[in-house]
């Protein structure tokens, strides 16, 4: 697998920890436990998270998270507490992708991936935070199934080719950044009106 295969494919795996740290993980390590899929030779750096404890945890925290994110208020809470655990475990699993020798390469893997995973957080809790501010469930329920189900074709896609993954990733990362200024305009637009709403007349 060529330097370029290796980042584009640390790069998307990171992206998508930012929406579903668990389940790529688990859907990571089963793969590379059962023997499902044909992984790339550099990418059994990985060989850790084939660890049954890890996949364990990884699969309780996938169920509850398919759960919690289902529910908006317990989306949003579950995105604050994840608001720091999501980009360390995108950085961890860059740098055990990449698994370069150079000090500098370490160190660029884990900015990248921590860099990625923090972006694609970013993005899911702004558009998250105007689903959640309809009134009615479905919307939540039909957008959040719709990341588990981007996430669980995008980490297959990177597999299998990760340069056509990454150039993905990469309008994704545009547009989780393009929610998170949606999220912010919206939050300040409430807070105007809240403010207006109070004013004595």
């Amino acid at each position: 697998m060529s330097a370029v295969e290796l980042i584009a494919l640390a790069s998307t795996a990171s992206l998508l920890a930012g929406w579903r740290l668990y389940l790529v993980t688990l859907v990571t390590g089963l793969a590379m436990k059962f023997g499902w899929i044909d992984l790339p030779e550099r990418l059994h750096a990985l060989d850790v998270i084939a660890n049954n404890w890890v996949i364990g945890i990884a699969a309780v925290g996938t169920i509850a998270e398919f759960f919690a994110d289902k529910v908006a208020w317990v989306d949003s809470a579950w995105d604050a507490i994840h608001s720091f655990i999501r980009p360390l475990g995108g950085a961890l699993l860059s740098l055990a992708i990449i698994d370069a020798g150079d000090p500098t390469w370490q160190v660029a893997s884990f900015l990248l991936g921590g860099g990625a995973a923090f972006v694609a957080h970013a993005g899911k809790a702004g558009a998250r935070t105007l689903i959640n501010a309809s009134p009615e469930p479905f919307s939540n329920v039909i957008v959040s199934t719709a990341e588990d189900v981007a996430t669980g074709g995008l980490l297959a896609l990177a597999i299998a080719n990760p340069i056509a993954a990454a150039l993905i990733s990469a309008i994704l990362v545009v547009l989780s950044l393009w929610l998170v200024v949606a999220a912010r305009r919206l939050l300040r637009r409430l807070v105007g009106e809240g403010r207006l709403n109070r004013t004595p007349t």
